[in-house]
């Protein structure tokens, strides 16, 4: 059968592959975009359908399911908080998955379990029966093969890129037809929140980072408010022969390579690649750019996170943002007490490999208060149940609009003090006088 035939005959409409869930079982939604006409068509199956297991890696649409009195249909597990699903997991109504060291690494078998189906949004077939993920590929190709049954929505919108970023027609058990949402690319950010424009201290720690870089680094840059505008507000200024290897792409980066200073030209692995997993931050003129660009490859998070592929570049610079840092220099990037409001995602492999790359140096940004600055973020110590995401050993360089503070190789005592330092100035003494009694004179 030629593949043409092929996918004719496998093409169904989102009810009739809503109609294939029962209950009980597991149905996963892939990372990054969403399926949203099967998403629709599922939630309209509420009344019929108890205990589907649903995981949603980082939630966009509102289905409806984060809503109260959804449980007894739908039980919910997140991969990230975001601005849809927040308030369902502060309320308990949805589960949270604390991913590994590298995500997704064991997939759907963590659970001792096969996914029932997996939802996943592909390309138009292009003449030889591939279909393209566009702009992510994170662990799609691995969930389709593990996968007792694969439903895959066509978007004739996606970009085709270089690297692990297809999937033959073949492989797919049927697909169904993509519904416009009027989303925009390029609308949101990598977190899927609405965007804003970037606070002042953000530029200030632009221009400090900016001075830890060196010509031919090659960045990671973790998603969040601090970390995602760092590119549009100067952090390469002046900087040449940068080199990329990253979960995504935030505002800035494409324009980056296309005006060279991203080019990869000193990195030691993949030399002259922009290696991602997704790309995001950019509008339809930028992802036109990426299309069929050999200059950007899209891998599995696997091979991007793999701690030996990060500590193989020469240089490697890890930058994330962080919520906040004690002053031992324990760094907590998801939660605040025991309320979750991110996920660790790529930042631990990332830091932990900066950390054994020759040259590496990973940076932590964050800005000195929360609260229109009523609260220090550099505190004497977390509050209780706040989840360690960077272990104090592995900390590095902790920037704030007020400075930097290179935590590695030092003392408590002299970390207490670097880290005061870069506080803001309204809450230093009070942190000169709990530093001396956690660690004396």
């Amino acid at each position: 059968m030629q593949w043409q035939e092929e996918y004719k005959k496998k093409m169904i409409s989102a009810e009739q592959a809503a109609r294939m869930v029962k209950s009980g079982d597991r149905v996963i939604f892939s990372a990054g975009r969403e399926t949203v006409s099967f998403g629709r068509a599922l939630a309209t199956r509420r009344n019929e359908l108890k205990n589907v297991w649903l995981f949603m890696p980082n939630p966009i649409y509102d289905f409806g399911w984060y809503a109260p009195d959804w449980q007894d249909s739908f039980r919910v597990t997140i991969g990230l908080p975001t601005i849809v699903s927040q308030e369902a997991l502060d309320a308990t109504r949805v589960d949270f998955e604390v991913g590994s060291l590298v995500p997704y690494e064991e997939g759907p078998e963590t659970h001792n379990r096969r996914p029932d189906i997996f939802l996943v949004e592909v390309s138009e077939p292009d003449e030889r029966g591939f279909c393209s993920f566009g702009s992510s590929v994170w662990n799609k190709r691995r969930h389709i093969k593990e996968a007792k049954v694969t439903v895959a929505e066509v978007n004739k919108t996606l970009i085709r890129t270089y690297g692990d970023n297809y999937v033959h027609v073949s492989e797919i058990n049927y697909f169904v037809e993509h519904v416009a949402t009027g989303r925009v690319l390029g609308a949101g950010t990598l977190a899927s929140r609405q965007p804003k424009a970037p606070e002042p201290y953000v530029k200030r720690i632009a221009e400090l980072v900016n001075e830890l870089l060196r010509d031919g680094d090659t960045l990671q840059i973790g998603i969040g408010r601090t970390t995602e505008p760092l590119i549009k507000l100067g952090l390469l200024n002046g900087k040449k022969d940068i080199g990329w290897h990253s979960e995504a792409t935030p505002p800035g980066v494409i324009e980056m390579v296309r005006k060279g200073v991203i080019n990869g030209s000193r990195k030691t692995v993949n030399p002259g690649k922009c290696v991602v997993t997704s790309i995001g931050g950019g509008g339809k003129e930028e992802m036109e750019y990426v299309n069929m660009n050999p200059r950007f490859l899209l891998v599995d998070v696997v091979y991007l996170e793999d701690l030996r592929v990060i500590a193989a570049h020469d240089n490697f610079v890890a930058i994330n943002n962080s919520l906040m840092v004690d002053l031992g220099g324990q760094i907590a990037s998801e939660s605040l007490g025991t309320r979750l409001m991110s996920q660790a995602g790529g930042q631990i492999a990332f830091v932990t490999g900066a950390t054994m790359s020759k040259g590496g140096r990973a940076i932590t940004c964050l800005p000195s208060t929360a609260q229109d600055g009523k609260v220090s973020r550099i505190v004497p110590t977390l509050p209780q149940g706040t989840v360690v995401t960077i272990q104090r050993n592995l900390a590095d360089y902790i920037v704030t609009e007020y400075g930097v503070a290179r935590v590695k190789g030092k003392t408590l005592r002299q970390r207490a003090q670097e880290l005061i330092n870069i506080a803001h100035p309204d809450f230093r003494e009070e942190l000169r006088r709990d530093a001396k009694k956690l660690y004396g004179e």
